[in-house]
C-alpha cells in the first residue's frame, strides 16, 4: 500500500471541526481512524460507517503503538485540544498539558512508526494582537494567552521534528470556525457554547434570554468586533488539501485558513434576523479584556500552496445551515456519549 492510500489516524475526530472533515475525507474513498477521548466530541459525529472511532487519549502511548501496529498509519490529522480561551488563562498547565504535552507523545510514537506527514489544528490565536491587517504568515507570532501559545509551542515542535527526523507538516491557522453540514446531520456542540452564531441563534430560540455584546465602542464601523468567519466545510476541505499536499511529497507549510472579509458582531445579529425572520433580543455590555478590534485573514497563501479558498463567504451561508442544525431532531445537540457513561 503506498503512503497515500494507508489509513490516517485523526484524533479529535468526533469533535465540531473533526468530524466534519472526517465526513469529507471518509466520502472520498479513504480509510479513515478516529481517536477521540469524547470530553468534548461526540459518538454520534461520525455518520460514516466505515470510519472506526477508537476511544481513549493521545497521550496513551501502548493505544497509540496499538493503533499504528494494526493499521500503519500514513498520516496523521490532530485536531485533539482544548480550546477555551478564558479558561486556557486561569488554567495555564491544563491547557500546555493537553495542548503541547500530549501531542509530543504521539509525536514519538510516529517516529518510532516512521509516519511523517502531520496536520495539524492550528489557530490565529498564535499572532495575538495583529500588528497589521489583513493578517498575513508573515505577521509576528507573539499570542497573548496560553491557548495560542500553547498552539504555537507545537508549531515550533513541528519545525524541530521536520529538521531532526524528516516529518512534513502543515500547520492550518483557523479563523472563526462557523457554521454546520448543509443536510443537518453533524452540526456544532459545545458545553459550554462561547461561539457567536450559536449564541445568537440561542438567543432567538430562548435557550439563553438574550445575547451579550462586548463592547460598542471598537475602532470599527458599527463599533462591534470584527472577525472571518470561515465555514467549517470549507477548513475540512483545507484539511484535505494539505494532506494530499504532503502526501505527494510537499515540503512543510504554515498558512492562514479565513475567507479575507471581515464582519462585525452587529452584521452577524442581522444575518440571524435575516435567516431566521425572528428579532434577537440582545443586551450590550462593556468591552472584554484583550479582544482586539479587528481580526481577518489574508488567505491568499493557501490559495498558492495548495489551491484553496474558501467557497462560502457570506456569513448568511453559514448561519442558515447552523439555524437548520438548531431545529433538527435532536435541537442542536447530540445524544449522550455512551462510550463514558
Amino acid at each position: 500500500m503506498s503512503n497515500s492510500q494507508a489509513p490516517i489516524l485523526v484524533t479529535g475526530g468526533a469533535g465540531y471541526i473533526g468530524s466534519h472533515t472526517v465526513r469529507l475525507l471518509a466520502g472520498q474513498g479513504r480509510k479513515i481512524v478516529v481517536l477521540d477521548n469524547l470530553v468534548f466530541g461526540h459518538e454520534q459525529a461520525i455518520v460514516d460507517p466505515d470510519v472506526e472511532l477508537v476511544f481513549g487519549e493521545v497521550g496513551d502511548q501502548e493505544l497509540v503503538r496499538s493503533l499504528f501496529e494494526k493499521h500503519g498509519f500514513g498520516a496523521v490529522i490532530h485536531f485533539a485540544a482544548y480550546a477555551y480561551v478564558g479558561e486556557s488563562v486561569t488554567n495555564p498547565l491544563k491547557y500546555y498539558q493537553n495542548n503541547t504535552a500530549e501531542p509530543i507523545k504521539l509525536l514519538q510514537v510516529m517516529q518510532e512508526f516512521g509516519c511523517k506527514v502531520f496536520v495539524f489544528s492550528s489557530t490565529c490565536a498564535t499572532y495575538g494582537v495583529p500588528n497589521k491587517l489583513p493578517i498575513t504568515e508573515t505577521n509576528v507570532q507573539d499570542p497573548i494567552n496560553p491557548y495560542g501559545r500553547s498552539k504555537l509551542m507545537v508549531e515550533w515542535i513541528l519545525k524541530d521534528c521536520g529538521e531532526a527526523w524528516g516529518l512534513r507538516s502543515a500547520c492550518l491557522r483557523y479563523f472563526n470556525a462557523s457554521g454546520c453540514s448543509p443536510d443537518g446531520k453533524i452540526g456544532e456542540d459545545h458545553d459550554p457554547e462561547t461561539h457567536l452564531i450559536p449564541r445568537v441563534l440561542m438567543a432567538v430560540t430562548g435557550e439563553i434570554e438574550y445575547l451579550e455584546v462586548f463592547g460598542t465602542d471598537y475602532n470599527t464601523p458599527d463599533g462591534t468586533c470584527i472577525r472571518d468567519y470561515i465555514h467549517v466545510e470549507d477548513l475540512a476541505d483545507a484539511h484535505a488539501k494539505a494532506l494530499d499536499h504532503l502526501a505527494a511529497g510537499g515540503e512543510s507549510i504554515r498558512c492562514n485558513l479565513g475567507t479575507g472579509v471581515g464582519v462585525s458582531v452587529k452584521q452577524i445579529i442581522t444575518a440571524v434576523e435575516e435567516v431566521t425572520g425572528k428579532t434577537v433580543p440582545v443586551k450590550f455590555g462593556p468591552r472584554r479584556a484583550g479582544d482586539p478590534d479587528s481580526l481577518v485573514a489574508d488567505p491568499a497563501l493557501a490559495k498558492q500552496l495548495l489551491g484553496w479558498e474558501a467557497r462560502h463567504r457570506d456569513v448568511r451561508d453559514m448561519v442558515a445551515p447552523a439555524w437548520t442544525w438548531m431545529n433538527g431532531p435532536g435541537g442542536g445537540r447530540y445524544p449522550e456519549n455512551s462510550l463514558t457513561r
